[in-house]
């Protein structure tokens, strides 16, 4: 049957979006396993009757269907090798209602945790399962993998905290199932008419068959998420169909919406650290603090903050941490702070009565914060280790009787060093569950069988401890295959019985737990360079595809509570424009089967578009990965020796153009006229946008005619092109500032430029050669101050990567403003009183830090609200670039507009990057923004009188 007819039919029917393309089917061809599996198409269902017309059309297809949440599934369950991918993210996802009498809500599969968080927190109520993806996974993905989080010691899991689950089966049956029931009401649904009956007898004389088999063949602990939870269907236990088919990987129906319990969150919190030598130590330390009940027992070791470190952030708050080589993070919760506080205390008395070990308590919120995010972001983090090798999921959550979590890690060290494999091991101590990646020799064909040696010993070391492969991330086929060591073969028949019950033609999710794949088939990994590559990869081995493999699919660009990646993404909601989604379209161009054309991809090429080269994912995502990098090589591969579009050489050659724009008035006179439309159609600029007015004087014109006054140590300015000719202001008042401040400001020897419309357009060559012109006119050994964010970055940052060695000292030489003045200590005005909103530049967050800027605050007393970090909008030539004015008005109306449209006129706006600036002025109500630097020129000014 052609994927065409499917898709045909799909469109006729459903009112949601079908997609059978090449880019879609790449870019949800992984999970965030090591697997990869093209899909035939992606279907976003506008509501539940799309998912029932799909089912049907895909049954009458005979094509399989693979459910899917928010694609961050370690194991490979939520991709399917010519399946129909249901995204249930992008629309079926709202939480319906919340009964706070009942303590329950009712949410459809794609609702986003932190969204049933938010519903349920005017109550006092929340759901108690918590995984790391909070901000991002879906009730439905958590239903499928059984997700448990780091409070699962006091509220249990998924399965736990279930009440209902609403099913459509594959031949269009709808049921719903519940939990425990009672003998008359089990022997009810035996009665019932048609499939639903059929069923329900099935799966009872199933049961009732093998009783024994059920009692003695299921291992009992809390983290056991491997195979089908059958022994929950025994009849001391109710019949619980609702927790039999929690974790079953949507192999045995679709979800259409659930019922979930919910616990009362603690009104206040206290966070309890306590340090030991080892991990070893930690875990054998667990088992004697949990009966003082701690709502959280969380295992994070010195490597994990090694691995955190090389990736160059350190939250302040890790200097919390008492000193030892592995951390217990033991969270305790109470009515009142003091109530927390007294239970913490109290825990801190039972750790210390361990001789090794230390520990602080932690009860300030923000603290408690930085340090829960560092535990959060492990999944990213590990997948560097700290000396810069790679390491991949697989033996990723195993889980053992908290009481053996000692002795197992032991020997699992043993097992990793006679197979020379590393990792950092993380978790859940006070559930036994250990999440773990290794250096698996994945992407060397060779070595496979190396890694299927070690799963195979590791399963049964799990095993002898009586033990779950899987103890939070489900198996998919990462672990599948290794069911048969840790059940016997009765239950592992049971298994595909009670799949068959479900989905007789197999068509849900096939290949998962039942049947499974081989673990070390369909590797992601394949793939070659397309050399030569333009910019080193310093920190992946000079290779584009290790870069691109940073991506592990933890997905947290597609958390739209965040502001910062992927700004496009916070508005197209497409996947292909996520982080994630550009990612997985590289790895597919350099692989060369789905994605054929290499560097002339029009998939990749239209992906990348509506990146805004924020460099928010560079700082942002767990494993930094830097799509605006990875874009400028692609845009230079991809227009080498072709024709551009018209916006790289009129906004990529801006530098050269604004150096030979002259007689600036009569430039200013046209952009105003009916002439501009031309020009802004010739430009390849949109027709909404307003072309900046020229600086009448530029600033180096004005630097070079003022009366110098006299000063003491030098410091060189670089009169970034923005400044220098649209925008003097800044510079006018940097000068003023400094020299008040006793400075002796100098300019280069000659024209400089960082090359950055160069470097944003992909045209790497003429960047390359622009900045080897510049550092010739630097004199040596002064600071150097930049004003313009982008522009401080690129020197800081890409002058390195494009010139190697050449590029000297340089990079260390350059500050921002706010950097320059902390770092001297010098007296600066007060500015008690002055309420300021300030939008944060995307490059200064992403490259040159905030920490400086926030400390001036605190040191002139400025009252000032600093938006959350997110783009403006503008981005550079982004914002003017024809086609794109919508994301970037959009973008604009996130926060910053909104914070513009509430403050008063006595408020003042503070945004350094002139990208900023011009978005405030064009679509912010004829209100003007002013750089750092005029703020405290005018506050001395008038100090001084």
């Amino acid at each position: 049957m052609p994927s065409s007819e499917l898709a045909r039919a799909l469109r006729r029917e459903l009112r949601g979006d079908v997609r059978f393309d090449t880019a879609e089917r790449a870019v949800y061809g992984y999970d965030a396993s090591n697997y990869r599996h093209p899909p035939l198409g992606v279907v976003k269902p506008a509501d539940t009757d799309d998912v029932r017309a799909a089912v049907r059309l895909c049954r009458e297809y005979g094509v399989p269907l693979v459910p899917r949440g928010a694609g961050t599934s370690i194991g490979g369950q939520a991709i399917g090798p010519g399946a129909v991918v249901l995204d249930f993210r992008r629309h079926v996802n709202r939480v319906l209602t919340v009964d706070p009498d009942a303590r329950t809500a009712t949410v459809e599969p794609g609702a986003v945790l932190d969204h049933l968080q938010r519903a349920a927190a005017p109550y006092g109520l929340r759901f108690g399962p918590d995984p790391s993806t909070h901000s991002r996974c879906t009730l439905g993905g958590m239903i499928g993998n059984d997700a448990c989080g780091s409070h699962t010691i006091a509220w249990g899991r998924t399965a736990d905290n279930l009440r209902a689950l609403d099913l459509l089966l594959a031949d269009g049956t709808e049921l719903t199932v519940t939990g425990p029931r009672s003998p008359a009401e089990r022997a009810a649904l035996r009665e019932l008419p048609g499939r639903e009956g059929e069923l329900h007898r099935a799966l009872q004389d199933l049961t009732a068959a093998h009783l024994g088999t059920l009692r003695q063949g299921m291992p009992d602990l809390p983290r056991r998420t491997s195979g089908y939870d059958l022994d929950a269907l025994l009849p001391e236990r109710g019949y619980d169909l609702a927790r039999a088919l929690t974790g079953t990987e949507g192999s045995c129906a679709v979800l259409l919406g659930a019922t979930v319990r919910l616990v009362e969150a603690p009104a206040a919190t206290a966070l309890v650290v306590a340090g030991y030598p080892d991990e070893t130590a930690a875990a054998d330390a667990v088992p004697a603090l949990l009966p003082l009940r701690p709502l959280t027992a969380e295992g994070m070791a010195a490597d994990l903050i090694a691995a955190l470190l090389a990736a160059g952030r350190r939250p302040p708050a890790l200097d919390r941490l008492p000193d030892g080589a592995c951390w217990l993070f033991l969270e305790t919760g109470g009515a009142t702070p003091a109530e927390a506080l007294a239970a913490a205390r109290e825990l801190a008395d039972a750790v210390r009565r361990e001789p090794r070990a230390t520990v602080t308590v932690v009860t300030d919120p923000a603290e408690q914060r930085q340090l829960w995010a560092v535990r959060e972001a492990g999944a990213g983090i590990v997948t560097r280790l700290p000396g810069g090798g790679e390491a991949w999921p697989g033996w990723e959550d195993s889980a053992v009787p908290v009481e053996r979590l000692g002795d197992y890690l032991r020997e699992l060290r043993a097992l990793l060093g006679r197979h020379r494999l590393r990792g950092i091991p993380y978790g859940h101590f006070g559930e036994g569950c250990i999440h773990l990646r290794l250096d698996f020799p994945l992407t060397e064909p060779q070595r496979l069988p190396e890694f299927r040696e070690f799963m195979k010993q590791a399963a049964d070391l799990v095993v002898a401890h009586g033990g779950s492969l899987s103890g939070e991330h489900g198996d998919g086929q990462a672990r599948g295959e290794l069911l048969s060591r840790m059940y016997p073969p009765e239950i592992i028949d049971l298994f595909r019985r009670f799949k068959r019950i479900w989905d007789p033609a197999g068509l849900l999710n096939p290949g998962t737990v039942v049947d499974p794949r081989p673990l070390d088939a369909d590797l992601r990994f394949p793939g070659r360079d397309l050399l030569p590559l333009a910019l080193p990869y310093e920190r992946d081995g000079g290779s584009l595809l290790t870069a691109v493999h940073r991506c592990v699919g933890v997905g947290k660009c597609v958390d739209t509570s965040s502001g910062v990646m992927c700004p496009s993404y916070l508005v197209t909601e497409e996947e292909r424009h996520s982080t994630r989604g550009r990612a997985r379209l590289l790895a597919e161009m350099l692989r060369g089967e789905l994605v054929t054309d290499g560097w002339r991809s029009p998939e990749v090429r239209e992906a990348l578009d509506l990146c805004l080269g924020c460099k928010g994912c560079a700082s942002d995502c767990p494993v930094q990965v830097d799509m605006a990098t990875y874009r400028s090589e692609f845009l230079h591969q991809h227009y080498r020796r072709r024709l551009r579009p018209a916006s790289h050489y009129s906004m990529g050659w801006l530098p050269l153009t604004l150096r030979l724009a002259f007689p600036r008035r009569l430039l200013n006179r046209l952009f105003r006229s009916p002439a501009a439309a031309l020009l802004k159609r010739i430009g390849g600029i949109d027709p909404r946008r307003e072309l900046p007015p020229l600086a009448t004087e530029t600033f180096e014109r004005w630097f070079r005619h003022r009366t110098a006054a006299p000063g003491g140590r030098e410091v060189l300015l670089w009169p970034d092109t923005f400044t220098n000719h649209l925008d003097p202001a800044p510079a006018r008042a940097a000068v003023e500032l400094l020299e008040q401040l006793g400075y002796t400001v100098r300019l280069p020897d000659g024209p400089v430029c960082c090359g950055l419309t160069w470097h944003s357009t992909g045209q790497l060559d003429v960047a390359r050669r622009v900045l080897l012109r510049s550092l010739a006119a630097l004199p040596p050994a002064l600071p150097i101050l930049g004003l313009d964010p982008s522009c401080t970055a690129t020197l800081r940052e890409e002058l390195p990567r494009l010139l190697g060695e050449a590029a000297g000292d340089v990079p260390g030489r350059v500050h921002t403003l706010a950097e320059f003045l902390d770092r001297e200590g010098v007296e600066l005005p007060r500015l008690d009183g002055v309420r300021a909103i300030t939008q944060t530049h995307c490059h200064q967050h992403a490259v040159l830090g905030t920490a400086a800027d926030r400390l001036l605050d605190q040191r002139t007393g400025l009252d000032n609200q600093v938006l959350a970090p997110g783009c403006c909008g503008l981005a550079g030539n982004f914002g003017f670039e024809r086609g794109h004015f919508e994301v970037s008005a959009a973008l604009a109306e996130r926060d910053l507009l909104p914070a513009i449209r509430s403050a008063d006129e006595t408020t003042v706006l503070l945004a350094d990057g002139f990208s900023c600036r011009t978005q405030i002025s064009q679509l912010g109500g004829g209100r003007r923004a002013v750089h750092l630097a005029e703020l405290l020129r005018d506050a001395l000014r008038e100090q001084r009188g």
